[in-house]
């Protein structure tokens, strides 16, 4: 009899656990294998601002100006990044000689990041287009100020709300003149609530040496800059409203910029300190993937 009742409560738990099998359904499928991800991937923007500024020295004659910017990049591995592209931007240099109409700026290198920490290695080339016929002579900026810089950007997130950054350009011909120079610059942006930002940069131009021989030997003077701005970012747009200064006098910014007034009067009023406003769009291959 205790043998019956043995497997009798053997052969009830093999039914209870049968049950319960089937009550589980049959097994979970395995997950898919996640999506591969290409190297390639691309950056395209546009923007109009009320002046379009290069490190406080306006480009389009105190006037608003429109921009827009393509770039293709390629993923060697999480670290290390390629990238080409190109930024195109209406201006004009002066209002009383002939003046380009666009700048068209080729740029590439090679981006890394390891951590906090962020470098960009790489080369611009500033060309001129669109320049009609000379009014004076000799014209005050060269025929073809197309030149190219070296720089090396460096960045370190320090926490989740503030960012900081070194940045160095170097260049044998500053607008095609033969005269050597650089720029250094700090940079930091605090991340605000609600996609607003602060963030700022001081930086220094220096010029080596003088102008060449077909550009008057002139002895463009150094200077520093600065701005500071507030913006917000809502989905693909920012809006960005900053105060830009050099402490550049008057007939100091003349002797890099040329007269801009009157012919040949020794003063300029491409330098002074500004507020520019600009809204600008980005969108990157991830954001519509």
């Amino acid at each position: 009899m205790k043998k019956v009742q043995v497997w009798g409560a053997v052969l009830a738990a093999m039914v209870c656990g049968a049950a319960n099998a089937a009550d589980l359904g049959a097994p979970a499928p395995a997950a898919p294998a996640p999506a591969a991800v290409g190297p390639w991937d691309f950056a395209i923007g546009a923007a109009i601002t009320s002046n379009y500024l290069f490190r406080g020295i306006s480009q389009s004659n105190n006037a608003p100006s429109v921009s827009a910017n393509a770039e293709i990049r390629y993923n060697i591995n999480p670290t290390f990044q390629l990238y080409l592209g190109a930024a195109g931007a209406s201006i004009k240099l002066t209002n009383v000689d002939a003046s380009p109409s666009l700048e068209l700026d080729i740029f590439g290198g090679l981006r890394a990041s390891v951590g906090d920490f962020s470098a960009d290695f790489g080369a611009i080339a500033y060309t001129y287009h669109g320049l009609g016929p000379r009014l004076l002579f000799p014209p005050i900026f060269p025929t073809n100020p197309t030149f190219f810089e070296g720089y090396v950007k460096l960045g370190y997130k320090v926490n989740d709300w503030l960012n900081i950054g070194a940045n160095a350009f170097y260049t044998p011909s500053f607008l095609d003149t033969g005269a050597e120079a650089a720029y250094i610059a700090a940079t930091a942006k605090i991340t605000l609530p609600h996609n607003f930002a602060v963030s700022g940069e001081f930086g220094r131009q220096i010029f080596m040496g003088r102008n060449d021989l077909a550009h008057f030997l002139i002895k463009q003077p150094s200077y520093n800059y600065w701005n500071a701005g507030l913006s917000y970012t809502y989905k693909f747009a920012t809006l960005d409203l900053r105060y830009h200064g050099t402490d550049l006098s008057k007939f100091n910014c003349n002797l890099i910029t040329g007269p801009t007034n009157v012919a040949l009067a020794p003063s300029s009023k491409y330098c002074g300190s500004t507020f520019v406003g600009t809204l600008s769009f980005a969108l990157e291959g991830k954001d519509i993937k």
